[in-house]
Parts: structure tokens; sequence; C-alpha cells
């Protein structure tokens, strides 16, 4: 993480950017000891201008902005920070300030799995799953895995579309079963995408890609 900031124009803008979606949350300012205030603790940490203060992200509400990233542009004084929100950005109770939709990633299973292990409805699917185990949870995995083979063999497109976003969801109730965070799996995913674009010769690299 750089930390060769161009304060000597005073505050510097800071686009908050959601890591998992790429959504633009908000826009704020942050002076020198914000900023390094925001790189020691990993929690965002704004100059407010209206309060003439220090002012960290969520210190009222409590939803916070875990930094994940910190980015600085080509001038050296602007800068786009990645963050995982603790919650909705905008003191109006939405996710962004800019009122743009939420995008929809894969990678929100995981949260979609992990608050309805930890709700309190009696009907959840997921928990039923968790309840079962490990053996419940790799069988329907495979059986969804084996409807979308059934609608391939049937060149029924709209069916490999639903079995395929079913055993999307059974991959992440299988990952939190075991413990496992999706980031684990998009590190390899990385690591075999460049070593296949690496590859000189006619043919790719048949072990990762």
């Amino acid at each position: 993480m750089r930390k060769d900031v161009d304060f000597s124009k005073g505050l510097v803008p800071a686009i908050l950017q959601d890591a998992m979606t790429n959504q633009v949350l908000m826009l704020g300012y942050m002076n020198e000891e914000a900023y390094q205030k925001t790189v020691d603790e990993g929690i965002v940490t704004f100059y407010s201008r209206s309060k003439e203060r220090l002012w960290t992200k969520g210190e009222s509400s409590g939803h916070t902005q875990s930094v994940v990233d910190i980015h600085i542009d080509c001038d050296n004084d602007t800068l786009l920070i990645k963050v995982n929100p603790n919650g909705p950005t905008c003191h109006t109770g939405s996710q962004s300030c800019f009122n743009t939709e939420v995008p929809f990633v894969v990678q929100s299973l995981q949260q979609t799995v992990r608050e309805s292990a930890k709700s309190n409805k009696s009907k959840s699917y997921t928990q039923y799953l968790l309840k079962e185990g490990i053996e419940k949870i790799s069988k329907k995995f495979g059986e969804e895995a084996f409807e979308v083979v059934i609608g391939a063999m049937k060149h029924n497109q709209q069916e490999v579309v639903n079995e395929t976003a079913d055993v999307m969801y059974h991959l992440f109730v299988l990952l939190h079963a075991l413990d496992i965070p999706f980031s684990e799996v998009e590190k390899v995913l990385a690591q075999r995408h460049q070593k296949s674009n690496n590859f000189k010769g006619e043919r790719k690299d048949i072990q990762h890609w």
C-alpha cells in the first residue's frame, strides 16, 4: 500500500468502493492525519469539513468501512479505497450515497449463506442443510450438478441456467460448512489464469486450463 499522497494542495478526495461488488459508495475528504489513521487502523476515517475534525465513518451508526485496499491516482492527490462496508454507507440508509443499484456478484452468495446460517428463521433451508452435515450437503451438490448434466444433454438452456444457479448455491453452503472462504478459490483461479496467459506455446498448460 503506497503512502506518498500529495497533501500540498489541502484535503484530498477519497472515493469508497465496495470491494466485492465494485459499487461506488461515497465521496469523502482526508487530510494527512485522517489518511494515516485509516492506514494504521484499517477503518476509513475522513476529515469532516462541517465538524472541522477527524470523523471515522460510522462512528455513531456503527456502519464502519473496513479497508481492503487503497489506490492513489496518477497525480497522487485522489484516493480510491476499496472497502467491506459494515452496513449501509449513506446516512439515509441506502447502501450507496449515489443510489446506484447493487450489482449481483457470485461472491455475495457467501454472505447470504453466512447470514442465513446465523438467522432465527425456523424454516431456513440453509440451516437445515448445515444441521444435516457434510454428507447431506455433498449429496445435494452432486444431485444439482447431475441436473445440469441432464439439462445439457437435452439441450435445454433454461434448465441448465436454473440448475447451475442451484449448483452455485449448494457449493457456497458446502464451502461454508467446511469453513473455506471463497477467496481461497479465487486465488487458485487467479494463479491458473496467470499461468495460462503466460504460456507462449500453441497449447495451453492442460494441468491448469
